[in-house]
């Protein structure tokens, strides 16, 4: 059966800034609860994506720091260089296959736990986090900064890993949302 000429645009390559996606299927971040648990798991269903045909596949939610602890969850992180190699291996997969790798870049703020490294969570301002008993403490313009290059900091080990498309979680209440939200957002300052 012939393929309806209709489509024929989403087997087109379409460029990304400066890479080239093989075409137009974008496998957008997905959780599959593997995240640092089950990293070859992982790294193999996101090869099989990838040798399916995908464009683009990306990981899950990557947490920036240990600040953004989603315990419960497992999530991938680039916490520090010892998360290079582990997610490296995951682009690797990807790239065997000639799709493009992405990174979406997490932090949760309000909307973590931290049960697993038990730092408090940090917020725009002092809240009941989203699910569980613990306060958050709310940011001073230190910890924007610091934010900020956390951020930095992981944009680069993500490049360093390999992944050809790195961007920011701005969205669902996290972190990046969280500041723009007249709710979750009542500072006076800046």
């Amino acid at each position: 059966m012939a393929q309806d000429s209709r489509y024929d645009i989403l087997f087109e390559p379409v460029r990304i800034g400066p890479v080239t996606a093989p075409n137009r299927f974008y496998q957008v971040p997905h959780c599959s609860g593997m995240g640092f648990a089950l990293p070859q798991t992982l790294n193999a269903m996101r090869g099989i994506k990838a040798e399916g045909g995908w464009g683009v596949v990306c990981t899950e939610y990557c947490s920036i720091d240990p600040s953004s602890d989603d315990f419960g969850h497992h999530y991938c992180t680039l916490w520090d260089d010892d998360d290079i190699s582990v997610q490296a291996a995951m682009v690797e997969a990807v790239h065997r296959h000639g799709s493009l790798a992405g990174v979406e870049l997490w932090h949760g703020g309000y909307a973590t736990n931290n049960g697993l490294t038990r730092v408090v969570p940090a917020a725009p301002m002092s809240m009941p986090v989203w699910h569980g008993f613990t306060q958050t403490r709310a940011m001073d313009k230190t910890d924007i900064r610091e934010f900020r290059r956390l951020h930095r900091l992981s944009a680069l080990r993500a490049r360093e890993a390999g992944f050809d498309l790195v961007y920011v979680y701005a969205a669902h209440g996290y972190l990046p949302a969280q500041f723009l939200s007249p709710v979750q957002n009542q500072r006076g300052d800046e």
